[in-house]
């Protein structure tokens, strides 16, 4: 089953950033996202995800069948790295976190707390629990945000097994991925913002 977004338009806190998107991820396809910071990439992605309403337009395809991975890790930080990952897999009705753990090399850490964890660590793990989500669609944002370039190539292997199993894959990252991923550039969508209107310390979250 496609994932289809037609003619989103979509706001950040009321103002209007993008208008007219569309796009279609069909099972073992990613599309990359491409803009400059506060083009609205983030925005978008949410509105797909679910997490906040859309201005205008429809997205077909999605219910119940992305897991999002933003800017926040979402992690409990009482929680050892597989208590984590065991809670994902509780709240999403799976079991093993065994594959998640080695897919991002989490296996010498698993006992430790996550709030004990170096940021790119703590990323690998927030990462991580797309596994155990068992959800098709992916929907990431900056992703690769914190990690060294072991790590992004261990992220890349993972949405590549991924793919290969027919998921899909939505990225907004300014990096190679070496992913075989169309790309969409979200400039031509953009709504002329007034500066009045938006301070420019938003335009990092848009």
């Amino acid at each position: 089953m496609e994932l289809n977004v037609s003619e989103l338009s979509v706001a950040r806190g009321g103002v209007p950033v993008l208008e007219g998107v569309s796009l279609s991820l069909a099972p073992g396809q990613a599309l990359v996202l491409r803009g400059p910071n506060g083009s609205g990439k983030t925005t978008l992605l949410r509105t797909i995800a679910g997490l906040q309403p859309a201005l205008a337009g429809r997205v077909t395809g999605a219910e119940d069948r992305i897991a999002y991975a933003g800017h926040a890790d979402g992690l409990k930080a009482m929680l050892s790295v597989s208590e984590n990952l065991g809670f994902w897999a509780a709240v999403f009705g799976t079991r093993d976190v065994a594959a998640a753990l080695e897919a991002f090399a989490l296996e010498p850490l698993a006992d430790r707390l996550a709030g004990t964890l170096s940021a790119g660590q703590k990323r690998r793990l927030g990462l991580a629990r797309l596994l155990v989500t068992g959800r098709p669609i992916w929907v990431l944002d900056e992703p690769t945000v914190s990690l060294d370039a072991d790590a992004v190539s261990l992220f890349a292997d993972a949405v590549c097994a991924h793919l290969a199993g027919g998921g899909m894959a939505l990225i907004a990252t300014h990096i190679d991925l070496g992913l075989e991923a169309a790309v969409l550039d979200v400039t031509p969508y953009r709504v002329m913002l007034d500066a009045a209107r938006l301070g420019a310390s938003d335009e990092a979250f848009l």
